[in-house]
């Protein structure tokens, strides 16, 4: 199993530039990752560089923290979509979810649905901030939203991925929605781990470094 149809590639720093993103974007294509996953400001871009390819673009929406107001998330989501994002990762009001306002984090994630218009939406639950009981509550309010995955982090967290965050949301959706592993996930090992355990996504800057070291293990010599 080739891990790369699995990897969204990604580059998420605050200070990215354009060479960056089309060396991404060209390691994406090269290596054919699922998707990129790239700053708004880059969406445009990233869309001219893969086109042509199966390679998808994902951006971020109320990234990281998910404080934006839903009418800024939704616009923020059809403006990506109109410039050629087709899959959109979303942070919920963490502030909201933290007060169990659950029917809230639901109309937020129903907004940006809608606004995507079609796209995928990725919703981030940043799992290390709620008890296990929460994070049940969190992911079916967004998965009676609409939501197409379920992902465990915005790696920007105190948190990244972990095994029994991810085995908790793949119970709850039951085949309902994917589930994205992301956040410190450096190497084909963790990989391997969240893959085997049913995430139908990873998401990490390492990409490339990954699918050198699943070559490497896989090669007898």
């Amino acid at each position: 199993m080739n891990p790369a149809s699995f990897i969204d590639h990604t580059l998420l720093k605050p200070d990215a530039t354009a060479a960056e993103i089309r060396t991404l974007c060209e390691e994406a294509v090269e290596h054919q990752f699922a998707a990129v996953c790239v700053p708004p400001v880059h969406v445009r871009q990233a869309a001219d560089l893969v086109y042509g390819s199966e390679v998808a673009v994902a951006t971020v929406i109320g990234f990281p923290l998910g404080y934006q107001l839903p009418e800024v998330k939704a616009h923020e989501a059809a403006l990506a979509v109109r410039q050629g994002a087709g899959e959109i990762d979303m942070v919920i009001g963490l502030g909201a979810a933290r007060e169990g306002l659950f029917s809230q984090i639901g109309a937020d994630v129903a907004g940006v649905v809608r606004a995507a218009a079609g796209a995928k939406v990725k919703v981030i639950l940043e799992c290390c901030y709620f008890t296990p009981a929460e994070k049940r509550k969190l992911a079916e309010a967004v998965l009676s939203a609409g939501a197409a995955w379920l992902k465990t982090s915005t790696g920007f967290g105190p948190g990244g991925a972990t095994l029994e965050d991810v085995a908790l949301l793949l119970e709850v959706s039951r085949g309902r929605a994917g589930v994205k592993a992301a956040g410190g996930i450096r190497d084909w090992d963790s990989c391997r781990r969240f893959l085997q355990l049913g995430a139908s996504r990873i998401g990490t800057s390492s990409g490339v470094a990954i699918l050198d070291q699943w070559r490497a293990a896989a090669d007898p010599c």
